[in-house]
């Protein structure tokens, strides 16, 4: 397998957001590439597999768009509902077809990209004071844009790792 093309953050795009959101941007956009690369053509059952013990790429895909929702709820200075709270509870339940797992984080990065530059519209929004979850840690708008890049990748790692293993032991 081989990408044809450089990583998001090398295409010149979004020069006209500010520097955090815009890398945050590239990330979700690097994140969507490499798991529609690497996963998009592993089977309902592959992607539900928990090979030695690991937690399957359907969870990882719930859990990048549904924690995606979270953490800029947070940002935009709100708590969390009700349905964000089942939707969290229910991460684990991974029995659903390729395609709802694929359009259900489609549809959160696309929504997510939107939030971020709505964020982003708002003069010194990146240093306005947040906090996250029932301690109400603090934060900041731009601390928590940057989880999201980092909390993104590093799924999007575990998901690319396990659907190596899942691919090596087809064979």
């Amino acid at each position: 397998m081989q990408k044809f093309q450089p990583e998001p953050w090398l295409r010149g795009t979004h020069s006209e957001v500010p520097a955090t959101p815009r890398a945050v941007l590239h990330a979700l956009e690097l994140a969507k590439e490499d798991l529609v690369f690497w996963c998009g053509e592993l089977s309902d059952q592959e992607l539900s597999g928990t090979p030695s013990g690991l937690p399957s790429i359907a969870f990882h895909l719930r859990h990048i768009a549904r924690s995606l929702d979270r953490l800029l709820t947070y940002a935009e200075g709100h708590p969390l509902n009700d349905r964000q709270l089942q939707a969290l509870i229910s991460e684990a339940n991974t029995h659903f077809t390729h395609a709802e797992i694929f359009s259900e984080l489609s549809a959160a990065l696309t929504e997510s990209s939107a939030r971020i530059l709505k964020l982003a519209e708002t003069p010194d929004a990146l240093n306005q004071p947040r906090t996250v979850g029932r301690k109400n840690l603090p934060t900041t708008v731009a601390g928590l844009l940057v989880h999201i890049a980092d909390h993104t990748q590093r799924h999007v790692g575990q998901t690319i790792t396990t659907a190596k293993i899942i691919v090596a032991q087809r064979g």
